[in-house]
Order: structure tokens, then C-alpha cells, then sequence
């Protein structure tokens, strides 16, 4: 498992991971809400792949908000790599970057009933929940953790 930083050539591979996680995990019409932020706003926020042997597999960022508060932002691993440790690996390498930027107090997520226990083994606490918030039977669930 190799970490590195986002590149304008992931944009194939990244959302072919997110294809991979439609429709459990992402509504189809997120898709190009994710592909303007690869060309938009990937750099600004640290994105980051995981590749293994050569293949992109995982990406993630974590989005400085201001005023003591980051975000995690588009975390996903492809469908068929699930249960593998590579989203975990991705949090902890986020949570660790946060840590490191005495200007953050706080992340905040927002993640579906899905995965929404995975966070909360990470130490964040549901802050609100909106039914259908990222589409149909994908409900928004907004978390945070205090660092």
C-alpha cells in the first residue's frame, strides 16, 4: 500500500472507484459534483490515493475549512478492495494530518447510515442525520470529532 498525493491522471481511476460504490454508497447524480472537485479543488485539499501494486484503489482528502475546523472530504475505496483496511488507513492518514495542523480543533464529515459506524469507531459522534440527504435511501449523516 503506497500513499501519495492526487494527480490530474487519477481522474480515471478515481471515479472508476466511485462508479464502483453507486449506487450503496453514492447517489449516480453525485458524480459530477466529484469530478468538478478532482479538477477544482483536489490540491486544495490534500487529496490523496492509496495505490496498490501500481493501481489507484482508495482516495480521500481532508478540506481546512478555517476557523479551527477540516473536513473529510470524498473518502472512498473501491467496492470489490472493502473490508481490506484501506479505508481505515485513509482515515487514520487524515485524522493524523489534522492532528498535525495546530489550527484544527475539529473535523467534520458527512457520511451515509452505511458507513456511518466505521466513523464512529474512529472516535466521531453523529451530529445530525437528514433521511435521503445524499439521494434516494442514501441518508446524509453529519459527524464530527474533537481533536
Amino acid at each position: 500500500m503506497n500513499f501519495r498525493l492526487y494527480r490530474p491522471t487519477d481522474i480515471t481511476a478515481c471515479l472508476s472507484i466511485f462508479d464502483s460504490n453507486v449506487p450503496t454508497y453514492f447517489a449516480p447524480q453525485e458524480r459530477g459534483d466529484f469530478e468538478r472537485f478532482l479538477h477544482e479543488h483536489a490540491a486544495q485539499c490534500v487529496f490523496q490515493v492509496i495505490e496498490v501494486e501500481g493501481q489507484v484503489v482508495a482516495c480521500g482528502g481532508l478540506w481546512n475549512c478555517g476557523e479551527g475546523s477540516a473536513s473529510f472530504c470524498w473518502g472512498m475505496v473501491e467496492r470489490g478492495r472493502h473490508r481490506q483496511g484501506l479505508g481505515r488507513a485513509l482515515a487514520v492518514a487524515r485524522l493524523h494530518q489534522a492532528e498535525a495542523d495546530r489550527s484544527i480543533q475539529r473535523i467534520t464529515l458527512s457520511t451515509s447510515q452505511h458507513t456511518q459506524g466505521f466513523y464512529a469507531g474512529l472516535g466521531f459522534q453523529v451530529v445530525r442525520v437528514v433521511a435521503d440527504g445524499h439521494g434516494a435511501g442514501i441518508d446524509a449523516v453529519e459527524m464530527e470529532r474533537v481533536l
